[in-house]
């Protein structure tokens, strides 16, 4: 990756819907090229996926969740199983294998506290190896991100 695809993905966090012209004429070469340049990226896997960041309370889901969660050293065979069964859950948002005292640190966005305790109760309590779950709610997001800070130089 050269000083170009650097600044190509600079631009491209920014903006994600910039046309291929406009992309061309802010870095300086012809769109032929920068179209080569940017299927490189997703071809290399640089460029994992364009996706539309939703206003999660305008979208009605007013509660943010962050929940860790430990298995049972007893059933530590099933963290396989665990981790599938995690992935599955469409209400958490992202999801990470850690290391230290606890397993795995989840973000779980749900539209209220009852949907919440539907979360807990029916789905993640029952998957077989989970030994505690902790959560915190979030009052306030300070930050949120998606964009890498890419040095140009």
């Amino acid at each position: 990756m050269d000083k170009t695809d650097r600044k190509i993905l600079n631009i491209l966090q920014q903006q994600g819907r910039i046309t291929n012209s406009k992309l061309a004429a802010e870095i300086g070469i012809s769109p032929p090229a920068m179209l080569e340049r940017v299927k490189r990226l997703e071809a290399s896997g640089m460029i994992r996926q364009y996706a539309a960041l939703i206003d999660r309370e305008k979208a009605g889901f007013g509660l943010l969740a962050i929940i860790i969660i430990s298995v049972s050293l007893s059933e530590i065979i099933s963290l396989p199983n665990v981790k599938g069964k995690l992935l599955d859950l469409e209400e958490v948002q992202e999801c990470y294998q850690l290391t230290g005292d606890v397993d795995f640190l989840m973000k779980v966005a749900v539209r209220d506290m009852p949907s919440y305790t539907t979360f807990i109760n029916e789905k993640l309590t029952a998957i077989p190896g989970i030994q505690n779950i902790r959560t915190s709610f979030v009052l306030e997001t300070i930050k949120s991100t998606t964009v890498l800070p890419l040095d140009e130089d």
